[in-house]
């Protein structure tokens, strides 16, 4: 451990011994053996940081977050969790108040996990994000770089997220066509896929397996149920396309 310029109150309880200097950990804290701190991170009292987690230069991990949860289906999900036990979190980025974070996430540089944040296994978010409060990532999912969720959405798992999206406030997202049959079905259980450059309003519903164009807007509450195509307006309940703009002022 590198003690210089490093507070760590007597009240946390540290095992690892790769604290980068510069780094305060708060009373009540836990980092376990095996985590690993760069410099000037900051850790506030009761946050939890697992084995196996690296945080990079200037993290900041607030009040009552835990990043390392395991994912146990308890015997109750018809999928099986499959993760490996690493995180890593880059550098300048803030961990919110109660924000959860599985094992098996990368989170890029620059970016805001809000307060009350889960974000399951095997999940990818890029650099300068903001994944707002109590927003959802579910299993499996490729958030790309500039992309902002707004609160109470949820991402449902297998679903793609492209550079610079923006999704806003209580947008569902879902996977599953068949959720009748009560099963996981690999290669069924698809989300959606939101191409670079789109917004989607307030509200809205996208179903299983669409994909929104590049550049594309979907407007407030509508419920996309097929391809949205480059630069399209959607709205209504199925949404259908209320405008196009030429093919050249949809590129990125």
């Amino acid at each position: 451990m590198n003690q210089a310029n490093t507070q760590i109150s007597p009240k946390a309880h540290v095992e690892s011994s790769q604290i980068g200097e510069g780094t305060t950990i708060g009373p009540f804290a836990v980092v376990e053996e095996g985590a690993r701190l760069g410099r000037n991170v900051v850790i506030h009292p009761h946050a939890f940081i697992g084995a196996g987690v690296v945080l990079e230069d200037d993290v900041e991990v607030w009040h009552g977050a835990v990043i390392g949860k395991p994912p146990k289906g308890a015997g109750a999900t018809a999928r099986q969790p499959v993760y490996e036990r690493h995180i890593r979190i880059g550098a300048g980025t803030s961990i919110g108040p109660h924000a959860v974070i599985f094992y098996d996430v990368t989170i890029g540089e620059g970016t805001l996990i809000g307060d009350g944040a889960s974000i399951r296994e095997q999940c990818r978010v890029g650099n300068s994000c903001i994944i707002s409060r109590y927003v959802t990532v579910n299993y499996n999912t490729t958030i790309g770089d500039r992309v902002k969720v707004m609160d109470l959405t949820h991402v449902t798992g297998n679903a793609v997220v492209e550079d610079d999206v923006f999704i806003s406030t209580m947008v569902g997202t879902m996977n599953d066509n068949k959720m009748s049959l009560r099963s996981y079905r690999p290669g069924e259980i698809i989300g959606p896929h939101i191409q670079a450059g789109a917004s989607i309003g307030g509200g809205a519903m996208l179903l299983p397996n669409v994909k929104v164009g590049r550049n594309a807007t979907v407007a407030a509450g509508a419920v996309v149920t097929k391809v949205v195509p480059d630069g399209a307006l959607v709205f209504g309940m199925p949404a259908k396309i209320r405008e196009r703009r030429p093919a050249e002022d949809s590129e990125a």
